[in-house]
């Protein structure tokens, strides 16, 4: 029997205590994907479907040590960003990924779908080397207008993903800006459900994954976007506030 080896993705993100965000939700995505999961947890949370009750943050060189203890022996296909937990985490995170040769996509969590605060102005700061490194970063509303809109992101040359979820209206509208090429738009009916949580940490796995599998950045993005609609229609409705997706469930 031939053995295929799966991708390896590295998630670098907070732990959530209700297993329906952070990187408990990044290791069902990758798992379902066919990819091979690990983590440098950065903060650990106290939450459940309806916000955040404590947050700690991990200690840096902790951070760093749990990135080189995977990249140095299993070695990495591609990286995925999320809740980073501190401006010194997130600097010694960029440094660790500085001349890493493989696709990195950054998810710049700021706010938890309950709104609780998951950044603070120093940390956003560093995101700016963060989007630099990344192949794709992934803000919704909220967090492209924290980061100074499209208008800015354009100034800065790179590439991202403008989630419309937070937005207004029946249709979610997604696009894709790369510089040099015309944006690529997906517009869908939106699925009327109050369990969202987890949904951007999901998908930015999702393309994390594909890209590690080979993808283009385009069909990554859009099979990642499937991927998150089937788990939003397969919640299992656990919680009294934003409750999880069925990861489980696609197939």
């Amino acid at each position: 029997m031939t053995n295929l080896r799966p991708p390896r993705i590295l998630v670098i993100a907070g732990s959530d205590s209700s297993g329906g965000a952070g990187i408990q939700a990044d290791i069902k995505t990758i798992t379902m994907l066919s990819g091979y999961a690990m983590t440098a947890i950065t903060a650990l949370t106290a939450q459940n479907t309806r916000g955040v009750r404590a947050v700690e943050a991990c200690d840096p060189d902790f951070v760093a040590a749990q990135m080189d203890a995977c990249m140095e022996d299993i070695g990495v296909d591609a990286v995925k960003i999320g809740m980073l937990g501190s401006a010194d985490i997130a600097e010694v995170v960029a440094d660790r990924l500085e001349d890493l040769p493989c696709p990195i996509v950054f998810d710049p969590v700021m706010v938890a779908t309950s709104g609780s605060v998951l950044a603070d102005a120093a940390t956003i700061e560093v995101f700016e080397w963060l989007m630099e490194l990344a192949t794709l970063t992934t803000p919704n509303v909220p967090e492209l207008e924290a980061l100074g809109g499209a208008s800015a992101m354009a100034e800065r040359g790179v590439a991202y993903l403008a989630k419309g979820g937070d937005a207004d209206g029946p249709m979610v509208e997604d696009r894709l800006v790369r510089p040099g090429v015309e944006d690529v738009v997906w517009s869908e009916a939106r699925i009327v459900t109050k369990h969202t949580h987890g949904t951007g940490c999901t998908l930015s796995s999702a393309i994390a994954t594909h890209l590690a599998h080979g993808l283009l950045l385009e069909e990554a993005v859009s099979k990642a976007r499937r991927f998150v609609r089937e788990a939003l229609m397969h919640a299992p409705g656990f919680g009294l506030g934003n409750g999880p997706l069925g990861h489980q469930a696609v197939r």
